[in-house]
């Protein structure tokens, strides 16, 4: 009897361990938001270079996400739909709009510290993300919103410890899906995270590919850089900076530059109460990132007050006012050099 009884017990233990579990998780994203552009814009989007919240006096989605992953041994798989604005905005130009990651990953190792990852991922550049509830302001800096916000193509990672990891990447361009042009070369990126401590990040991306300008074929060099520091409960500051570079091959191969530096500090007042302020400035002079009808010169300053109902719902309310060196802003049917607009949203995630 003990005998078949350990002979049971004995297979039953075998089989579980043959029969690995596959975990499945769900998360989402949606946000409401309502927009007031004080220039009066007659277009739909009221700022041709903002892909959120950019509707002026009207409700709307700016972004509903549902996100389902699995995981199983050593390999594991995403994939997000989404619609609303934004999506409207920034996919403009891709065929496949309705994904905003579909990817699939593997450990290379039994530590976890090498991972591969393949298909459409989430941006490796920046501070800020399309979910914006984890953003320190509600809108998205001039940075954030005119560099990528999604990759596609192939990541290798490896995490040496937990202070540092190191990223390489080969994709099909500037936020692409689609690669419009099959004889171009895939782009290579690059990340490099540090640590120092649980409240401190340092971050540095850089991207070198062929991208257009002029309806021609150039070499594009960009790089990202941002610091972020958590000084204590009530104190959040991030510094970013870009700059980048692009090859003008219709004028002799000149060399055009865009830089923009940025700074943000979150202060919180009491657990549900949060503010923040933002100053930032981007210059594109060339219009390679930025396509205005003059130069692009701008400074712009940003102030929001959040109320976090609870640890999932948040409504929040910006002012953001812009000033540029150049008249690019429409203000009904003249041309001015400034524009001001408040925004309010509720968004809920789980």
């Amino acid at each position: 009897m003990r005998k078949l009884l350990f002979l049971v017990l004995f297979g039953i233990t075998a089989f579980a361990q043959e029969n690995k579990a596959l975990k499945l998780s769900f998360s989402g994203f949606l946000e409401t938001y309502y927009a007031y552009d004080f220039n009066q814009p007659k277009a739909e989007a009221k700022l041709p270079f903002m892909y959120n919240y950019n509707r002026h006096n009207e409700f709307s989605i700016n972004v509903g996400l549902l996100r389902a992953k699995a995981e199983y041994e050593n390999a594991y798989a995403a994939i997000a739909l989404h619609a609303g604005t934004y999506v409207e905005d920034n996919y403009a130009n891709e065929n496949t709009k309705i994904i905003s990651e579909a990817y699939v990953g593997l450990f290379l190792d039994k530590a976890k510290k090498s991972t591969l990852e393949v298909g459409i991922l989430p941006s490796y550049i920046g501070f800020e993300t399309a979910t914006s509830a984890s953003n320190l302001n509600l809108t998205r800096s001039l940075l954030a919103e005119n560099s990528p916000y999604f990759m596609t193509g192939i990541k290798y990672t490896y995490k040496p410890n937990d202070k540092w990891q190191f990223s390489g990447l080969v994709t099909n361009g500037w936020q692409r899906i689609n690669k419009p042009n099959k004889n171009v070369s895939p782009a290579l990126g690059s990340q490099i995270v540090y640590k120092p401590s649980e409240k401190a990040t340092f971050n540095w991306s850089t991207f070198v590919g062929k991208e257009l300008y002029n309806n021609e074929w150039g070499m594009r060099y960009f790089s990202n850089w941002y610091w972020d520091k958590q000084w204590n409960s009530k104190w959040r500051t991030i510094v970013g900076f870009d700059a980048g570079m692009q090859t003008d091959v219709t004028d002799n191969d000149r060399k055009l530059f865009w830089m923009s530096p940025v700074i943000v500090t979150q202060y919180t007042i009491v657990p549900k109460w949060q503010t923040a302020l933002r100053v930032e400035f981007y210059q594109d002079k060339n219009n390679v990132i930025i396509a205005s009808n003059d130069q692009f010169k701008t400074l712009g300053l940003s102030w929001n007050a959040d109320y976090l109902i609870n640890d999932k719902v948040k409504f929040r309310t910006e002012a953001r006012y812009l000033n540029s060196q150049k008249e690019i802003f429409i203000n009904d049917t003249s041309m001015v050099n400034n524009n001001f607009y408040i925004t309010t949203s509720l968004s809920f995630e789980f």
